[in-house]
């Protein structure tokens, strides 16, 4: 007797799942993406029939968002109107939607208005010109924006067809909100985890996609199509025509994605790098001297994904039992502690959409830069590049402002270039970073201080092609342990100490005249203070007295 099947048989799948069909007589004629599609597919099959055209279900669009619904509701039942791009390609992945487009034939700024009326939300035309506005609602503590847009081309085919990647060029009518349109089989390439062009002209017609395309696949863990890379690498010669604005937007919602370190090698191999970033070609195979396993430009490569996994580390839920090797415990035990302060720091926007981890990234990015204009050699033959560091920071604050970063922007950039060696050079002395170079380190670096220690460890970890010296990371984590302590739990005490005396009480108590010497004496109180050498008033007094009668030097 053969076994009874275990539960209910599983039906087969349907294989036009997903795709719109035309049948006559109930026989399937003709499938494609679009109803359109559909029906030339089976005019060209049965020419002389009429056949009737319909969308066969799937599960992927069983979860449709209650906002959608809502924005469906506040407008007329025979209003045309389309969700399309990113937010159906996220709903098809099962992923939150937090922002949704809408394209409408006419009018977009008048739906727009009508829903934001509906919601009782924020509202403001995106571009008046081209007929696009945006909606604000905040959903239990999350910002959502809905944004309507007037269809660009003759109907939404036309629209779609426009489009850059498959996987972006799909869309849904409100009006039948259980069907697809996937003129380019958007559906099927997201299953297959690829990123693949809707046209061949889909990156000659506009360059800085390149950059767009590389995010999305590593954003969603996908593999270019072997065709769609060809037509990349073609394509970068636009790159430097392309806006600075543009390319500014686009490269920095790259750094913001998942995995940038990795989006930027991919760059790198496409040759798409270069164009954006002349400072680059000159680190190609710029010999360093030992340890360094690597030349410049690699080893900037090797530092973008070791931070790449650092952050992985430091991040939520990740602790030493999950880190993989020794050494990546090590990492999660000593700064491990400090997870959320990371987070909420990194996460902290300079300017809207851009957080101080676009930063980093940027950062880590430029930190060598200078490296090529500065290398020399000693009469050993020893290679050495002497105020790299500074040549580079006057190099990424050129670069910012070529890019029209805001002056917060370059100001992080600057301070992170510039000292990004500091915390190395302190775990390179023979004592553990004192109070005063605590201070030191965070009065010029300030909040700035968090990212360097990060990019420190990276710097240090990217200089090995196989294993990472263990005495010299315990060490050097040692040192970044110190550092952020202070900077997360001891701010006030070690960092940024509450003033003792002013200008008026020096000049009142120990008969000084006003001038850049008071500054200068307050400063040294404050350093003192931070030491623990200084705690009261009146001590404060009399260690301006000791620097004034020279028993003292000001900057021991």
């Amino acid at each position: 007797m053969s076994p009874k099947p275990l539960g209910r048989p599983r039906k087969p799948a349907d294989p036009f799942a997903g795709r719109w069909v035309a049948k006559v007589r109930g026989t399937v004629v003709g499938q494609g993406g679009t109803p359109r599609q559909a029906l030339l597919a089976a005019k060209a099959a049965r020419a002389k029939e009429i056949p009737q055209v319909e969308f066969v279900p799937s599960d992927s669009l069983k979860k449709f968002p209650a906002i959608v619904q809502r924005v469906k509701a506040a407008l007329p039942p025979d209003q045309e109107i389309y969700l399309v791009g990113g937010a159906v390609r996220d709903l098809l992945l099962g992923r939150d939607v937090k922002d949704f487009d809408f394209l409408v034939p006419a009018k977009a700024i008048a739906v727009g208005r009508k829903v934001a009326n509906a919601f009782k939300a924020d509202f403001y035309p995106l571009d008046p010109d081209r007929g696009a506005a945006r909606v604000i609602l905040n959903e239990n503590g999350s910002r959502i924006t809905l944004d309507f847009i007037t269809i660009q081309g003759a109907d939404i085919d036309s629209d779609l067809a426009a489009r850059d990647l498959t996987i972006n060029a799909m869309a849904i009518d409100l009006r039948q909100p259980n069907a697809l349109l996937d003129p380019f089989g958007g559906a099927a390439d997201l299953l297959a985890k690829q990123v693949k062009a809707c046209s061949p002209k889909t990156f000659q017609n506009d360059s800085v996609r390149i950059i767009r395309a590389v995010r999305m696949a590593a954003a969603f863990g996908m593999r270019i199509d072997k065709d769609t890379r060809a037509q990349m690498r073609a394509a970068t010669g636009g790159l430097p025509t392309v806006s600075a604005e543009r390319l500014r937007d686009e490269f920095l919602k790259l750094l913001a994605a998942p995995r940038p370190g990795t989006s930027i090698q991919a760059l790198d191999l496409l040759g798409a790098l270069d164009p954006i970033f002349p400072e680059i070609p000159p680190l190609r195979k710029l010999g360093q001297p030992s340890p360094h396993d690597f030349d410049v430009w690699n080893h900037v490569l090797q530092v973008l994904n070791r931070l790449d996994r650092i952050l992985e580390l430091l991040g939520d839920g990740v602790g030493a039992e999950g880190a993989g090797d020794m050494q990546c415990g090590l990492i999660a035990i000593s700064l491990g502690r400090y997870r959320k302060q990371f987070k909420e720091h990194l996460d902290e926007e300079l300017v809207p959409d851009h957080s101080r981890r676009t930063m980093l990234y940027m950062a880590a990015l430029f930190h060598d830069v200078g490296k090529a204009t500065t290398q020399s050699r000693d009469e050993s033959g020893r290679i050495h590049f002497i105020s790299h560091d500074n040549v580079g920071a006057e190099m990424v604050v050129e670069r910012g402002r070529a890019l029209h970063l805001s002056n917060d922007e370059i100001a992080v950039l600057e301070t992170i270039v510039k000292h990004h060696g500091r915390p190395y050079l302190l775990t390179r002395e023979a004592a553990p970073p004192s109070r005063r170079a605590i201070y030191r380190f965070f009065r010029d670096t300030g909040s700035a201080g968090v990212e360097i220690c990060l990019l420190s460890l990276a710097d240090f970890m990217g200089k090995f092609e196989a294993q990472v010296p263990q005495d010299e990371l315990e060490k050097h984590l040692e040192t970044l342990r110190t550092l952020l302590e202070a900077y997360f739990e001891h701010p006030r005490e070690q960092l940024r100490p509450p003033a003792l005396v002013n200008g008026e009480d020096l000049m009142r108590d120990l008969g000084l005249k006003p001038g850049p010497k008071i500054g200068e004496l307050l400063e040294a109180v404050r350093e003192a203070q931070a030491a623990g050498e200084v705690g009261d008033r009146q001590t404060a007094l009399d260690y301006v007295r000791q620097v004034l009668s020279g028993s003292r030097p000001p900057h021991p």
